[in-house]
């Protein structure tokens, strides 16, 4: 078979990081009535170009099919929303952003961050793909476009006067299939000096800590400061500080602008983060082949487990309806069999099924009327906010998570 070739640069994708098996796709919650047909499943693999070193997975979904409606809504996560209140205030200091300014938001959500830019009185504007998402924010008074970001429609927004001082995009760079497309809408979009801010999981993070369940179809891209750095460059932006963030299990915040500005000092990170991914070989093909097996012990030690616990007579639930849990669980072949049920404080999730394994999704005061012996943390990085909101010891519960390695928490 020929080989895929890399969405960047075009160069054939001709080595594995890792192979996940075929699986439905991981926010495609399930309803009662879909539950009596077949579910459409694809491939699940990562590859690595050797010439520009973006990772990525294949591509069998377009992005219309998946995005157009979602079930993931930003202001479910406590942690999250304060995340990125403190993300605001940090960039109104540093960027000097006033009520003259204008804040541009890719793929918004419901209006989570935009909101505190509102309240300091700084124009914005979402652009949001979903509808159904988009609809929430403007009922919050966000005003927010339903549509999907790329060169047209920063064209289109430059055009309208609504070029940006400030364009944000968390956790939206993996997700579009055409990273040039998107990338040149960024150039386009930002005023002479404007910066662009990007949060994205760090590929770094991903493999030294053994986190394949953020790997799905919904994500195209797994990104290393080394491949965002050849991609800016080829659309005339640079780069001049990056943070590395604790969200999702270890991100990057980029910080750009127009290769031609020179309105933005350089910070350290960009140095620190380069060193890191030498160290760490993320230029040599033989880092990458070495991931498959390094992630083995992780659906052995999870199956062990559940079927031991089962063996007792334990009843385990999980915690988090994640789409990194619904690729954890058909990585690993979990169902219904061991696994009871799976608790989401997410309503529009709720009532489902989760794709794949077919666990039913509730509100989390089941875990109080069944009283689980364990509960699975699906969403381990936000362990530390579900562990202090729910209670399971008062009935002799305890919390498991499954990644970097299975742990059985006191």
């Amino acid at each position: 078979m020929t080989p895929p070739s890399c969405r960047f640069c075009d160069t054939p994708l001709e080595h594995m990081v890792v192979d996940l098996g075929v699986t439905p796709l991981a926010n495609d919650y399930l309803s009662a009535e879909r539950l009596r047909e077949p579910e459409a499943t694809y491939p699940l693999r990562a590859l690595v170009c050797t010439r520009c070193w973006l990772v990525q997975t294949d591509a069998f979904i377009a992005a219309e099919d998946i995005f157009s409606h979602y079930a993931y809504f930003s202001s479910y996560s406590a942690s999250w929303v304060e995340h990125a209140r403190q993300f605001t205030v940090m960039a109104r200091e540093r960027f000097g952003l006033t009520e003259a300014s204008r804040v541009v938001e890719i793929a918004s959500n419901d209006g989570y961050l935009l909101r505190h830019f509102i309240d300091a009185g700084i124009p914005v504007l979402g652009i949001e793909p979903a509808a159904n998402v988009a609809d929430v924010a403007r009922a919050a008074g966000v005003p927010t476009e339903s549509r999907f970001f790329g060169a047209e429609t920063a064209s289109d927004l430059v055009a309208r006067g609504l070029s940006a001082d400030l364009l944000i995009g968390n956790n939206v760079f993996a997700h579009v299939p055409d990273i040039n497309n998107f990338v040149a809408g960024l150039a386009t979009a930002l005023k002479a000096d404007g910066v662009v801010s990007l949060e994205f999981p760090h590929l770094l993070q991903l493999m030294q800590n053994r986190q394949f369940d953020t790997i799905y179809h919904e994500h195209f891209f797994y990104f290393s400061l080394l491949a965002v750095e050849t991609v800016f460059a080829r659309h005339g932006l640079k780069l001049f500080d990056v943070e590395e963030l604790a969200t999702h299990g270890g991100s990057l915040r980029i910080l750009g602008c127009r290769a031609d500005s020179n309105a933005h000092r350089v910070g350290p990170g960009l140095a620190k983060v380069r060193a890191d991914e030498a160290a760490a070989e993320l230029h040599r093909v033989e880092t990458y082949a070495a991931f498959q097996a390094s992630i083995e012990p992780i659906r052995r030690d999870l199956n062990a487990f559940l079927h031991r616990a089962r063996a007792e007579g334990k009843h385990v639930a999980a915690y988090g309806a994640a789409a990194k849990g619904n690729t954890l669980l058909n990585f690993c072949g979990v169902t219904a069999d061991l696994i009871d049920y799976v608790v989401d404080s997410n309503p529009h999730k709720q009532n489902h099924f989760l794709p794949g394994s077919r666990l039913p999704i509730h509100a989390p005061q089941k875990m109080a009327e069944t009283r689980p012996d364990y509960v699975l943390i699906l969403p381990w990085n936000i362990k530390d906010e579900i562990m202090a909101t729910h209670d399971i010891q008062a009935w002799g519960g305890r919390f498991v998570v499954p990644v970097p390695a299975l742990a059985i928490l006191p």
